[in-house]
């Protein structure tokens, strides 16, 4: 294929790159916006390896690239449950850093790569690599942690060093100071040494971050980590002077920055004290060991059978349903359609509040229930249905906890305080569906469900989801 096909193809999948992120910004068009993504993706492939740069020579090491990584991402696809989707995010965008890293070695081992870069453009060329390999290396570490504690291999508590701040200044500032060194140097031999170290203290630097960070910010990282993934690919592109793939990162990088801003809104957070860490910690303890009255229980609390559950909602004209990742666990998003459809036959008015950190990643619940074909038209953003619970005769709660936390408007001292959440307790009735009374992720204790018109069914998700459907229909 010839340079100039390969640059047109190039330009139709970043085209395709486009609409696919335009795609997925709605869930009604987010089929169609993956398959733009696939249809680029594949263009870019098959223009990367047609194209003038790869010999015949390699094709044997490509394809068997391509088909270890095509069995090993079906094999994922397949086993890999929906409650688990965060933690899988997270460690693809480790093999992305990971990737970054590994190319701007051998970038700049081979000679022939950089043989006819002269003078500025050698530095230039230099610089790219030693960036590239700095934000693989973050991002990787990073990734890997992250997975770690999505997947409870790792506390979700923070882990704040003395002087966490200090230690990360210092290690900014040698991997300046190693820069200007690597730039320096007249051979490879002399050049290996400061990026060794640099990438070694940007790996230590990806870790100390994301251990730093409490488990309630973990949806901020997941999207943090996504724009990071993003910018070291965009430093691919440039290492290896690949247009598409510097559109490519930059389309995921700026994306990814936008929804951490979105997501950091929602939260009532700066991303700047996200990455410093601590949520939720006073005096770095961990939340929920002290401090505040939306920490401690206070009052009665009400259960609820299955039973009488169905007879709220059998009497209810406009109800409300909130998502959150205890539905997930239970695997409950088909037993909460089924529900639904039930309800609407009925001339039930049913609708869904979806907080945007609902779950363990962006976009968690929407995915969940678009699974379980669920109408989009009835999932509504925080912003879209706070103001209607007033009229709403019951608010039910399938496995949220933070979310839903009065304390964060009636409690300044509390670590959540100032966080935007649905106001489910305005509601007629508000039902909470819980295992038990344990705090949520951010480890912070809900007044909600102490409050007099609060109901606590308790029981796994799933099935008192089951029980209340078969009341329903009796």
């Amino acid at each position: 294929m010839s340079a100039t096909l390969v640059t047109a193809s190039y330009l139709g999948a970043a085209i395709l790159f486009i609409l696919s992120l335009g795609g997925l910004s709605n869930p009604e068009t987010s089929r169609r916006g993956n398959l733009y993504g696939m249809t680029g993706m594949v263009i870019a492939v098959l223009a990367t390896v047609s194209g003038p740069n790869v010999t015949s020579a390699g094709y044997a090491w490509i394809v068997g690239a391509m088909l270890v990584g095509a069995t090993i991402g079906l094999y994922a696809a397949r086993v890999v449950k929906m409650t688990q989707m965060p933690e899988l995010v997270a460690l693809m965008h480790s093999l992305v850093g990971l990737a970054a890293v590994l190319v701007g070695f051998a970038n700049y081992i081979d000679p022939a790569a950089s043989a006819h870069f002269k003078g500025a453009e050698k530095t230039i060329h230099e610089l790219e690599i030693y960036i590239g390999v700095l934000i693989g290396a973050v991002t990787f570490s990073g990734s890997v942690i992250a997975f770690g504690k999505l997947s409870a291999k790792i506390s979700g508590k923070p882990v704040l060093l003395p002087g966490r701040h200090w230690l990360n200044l210092a290690g900014l500032l040698a991997v300046v100071w190693f820069g200007g060194q690597f730039i320096s140097v007249h051979s490879i031999s002399e050049g290996m040494t400061p990026l060794i170290v640099m990438t070694a203290i940007a790996l230590l630097f990806g870790i100390h971050m994301v251990m730093a960070i409490g488990g309630a910010d973990m949806p901020v990282v997941i999207s943090m980590l996504n724009s990071y993934s993003g910018w070291a690919a965009a430093a691919t592109g440039f290492m290896l002077s690949n247009d598409l793939l510097i559109v490519t990162g930059a389309l995921v990088g700026s994306s990814g920055a936008i929804l951490s801003y979105i997501m950091c809104r929602a939260m009532n957070r700066h991303f700047l004290s996200v990455i410093a860490g601590g949520f939720g910690t006073e005096g770095g303890s961990p939340a929920g060991a002290g401090g505040g009255k939306g920490n401690e229980p206070a009052g009665e609390v009400f259960p609820i059978s299955a039973v009488e559950t169905a007879e709220l909602l059998r009497g209810a004209k406009n109800v409300i349903i909130v998502p959150g990742y205890g539905m997930a666990v239970a695997q409950a998003q088909h037993a909460v359609y089924e529900l639904t459809k039930q309800l609407r036959e009925k001339g039930v008015n049913v609708r869904f509040g979806i907080h945007p950190v609902a779950g363990r990643m962006p976009g968690h619940m929407n995915v969940l229930l678009a699974e379980a074909r669920v109408p989009y038209d009835i999932v509504l953003e925080m912003d879209e249905i706070n103001a209607d619970f007033p009229d709403t005769d019951v608010a039910m709660v399938v496995g949220a906890n933070d979310i839903v936390n009065p304390a964060a408007q009636e409690d300044p001292t509390s670590p959540i305080a100032g966080m935007p959440v649905l106001e489910v307790w305005k509601g007629k009735t508000s039902i909470v569906m819980k295992r038990s009374m344990a705090s949520g992720y951010a480890g912070v204790d809900n007044p909600l469900f102490y409050k007099e018109n609060n109901r606590m069914l308790f029981g796994d998700a799933k099935k008192m989801l089951d029980e209340v459907l078969g009341a329903l229909k009796a």
